[in-house]
């Protein structure tokens, strides 16, 4: 499991090291400009990704929050699934997040959208139901330090279950899995992009840079 720096405690040449990544971040729908936004604020040059092309360069990706039959439709529709696969092949870092981690998933309890299958886990949408009924909750979240992450849940998914090599890495007091990690693909079930604590940016920062094999 990765152990996350915090990105003020690194030296120089920590920190010109992740100066040199580049995070795209999806944004055909949702809330990508956040998540650019948070990555910016860590030194990390971060891009808008429109067209398939723009995944060439690219060290990380993120798959933001929004509506998953969207961004699933808009995916198809611009030709990005192959170039996803492609992408994360070759050892380019991949985070879904809430609509994202829908979008990744090996397979949905519900019928629709198609996942594109690039995480080994199976997932139900809008578990703890309707915009109405979004919440905050706090939990430990293995890899990163100090104390426990508060969390903002929107229409949230949840993990009903992972395949081999897929690690567990936050849970809710009931035990759902809210974040897991397998290799160089990383799924959270909320929204970090919408607090002001960058640790789970800084996690995936860290993913980006122990497999920057992409550039």
């Amino acid at each position: 499991m990765v152990e996350t720096p915090s990105v003020s405690r690194q030296n120089s040449g920590e920190a010109d090291e992740i100066s040199q990544l580049k995070i795209g971040v999806l944004a055909l729908q949702g809330d990508f400009i956040e998540h650019i936004h948070m990555f910016r604020k860590l030194g990390i040059e971060a891009v808008e990704v429109r067209k398939p092309s723009q995944l060439a360069g690219l060290d990380g990706l993120v798959i933001p929050g929004g509506e998953s039959t969207t961004i699933v439709k808009l995916i198809n529709m611009f030709g990005f699934a192959a170039e996803l696969h492609a992408f994360v092949d070759r050892g380019g870092a991949l985070w879904g997040t809430c609509a994202g981690m829908i979008v990744i998933a090996r397979e949905l309890t519900d019928p629709y959208p198609e996942p594109l299958g690039l995480m080994d886990i199976c997932v139900s949408r809008n578990w703890f139901g309707r915009q109405v009924d979004s919440f905050e909750d706090q939990f430990e979240f293995n890899g990163i330090e100090g104390g426990p992450f508060l969390a903002v849940f929107i229409r949230a998914p949840v993990v009903e279950s992972v395949g081999d090599g897929v690690d567990v890495i936050a849970r809710l007091a009931d035990g759902k899995p809210v974040a897991v990690r397998s290799g160089n693909r990383l799924a959270t079930a909320f929204h970090p992009e919408l607090t002001d604590d960058s640790r789970v940016h800084e996690y995936f920062v860290a993913m980006v840079k122990e497999g920057a094999t992409v550039r």
